[in-house]
């Protein structure tokens, strides 16, 4: 089990990342690639995720679903 990229702070904050070009079928299997894979750190001996996201080609704006999880759209970072 992997995801696409780590963002790591120098404090031991981080977050995982999946990168999907679109399509809502592409961010549910993000999704549950990240949900799998964050279930599976042993917070006792490291810190959670500070959060959970999904960048993605497509999309005029960014949002938190429901479970959390942040849908980012490349657009949207002033790229």
């Amino acid at each position: 089990m992997e995801c696409d990229t780590i963002a790591h702070l120098d404090d031991g904050r981080y977050a995982l990342i999946e990168i999907k070009l679109g399509s809502d079928a592409a961010i549910e299997t993000g999704a549950a690639t990240l949900k799998r894979l964050a279930g599976l750190i042993d917070t006792s001996k490291m810190r959670a995720p500070s959060f959970l996201a999904i960048l993605t080609g497509v999309g005029d704006f960014a949002y938190q679903r429901a479970d959390g999880i942040y849908v980012i759209p490349i657009g949207t970072l002033g790229c």
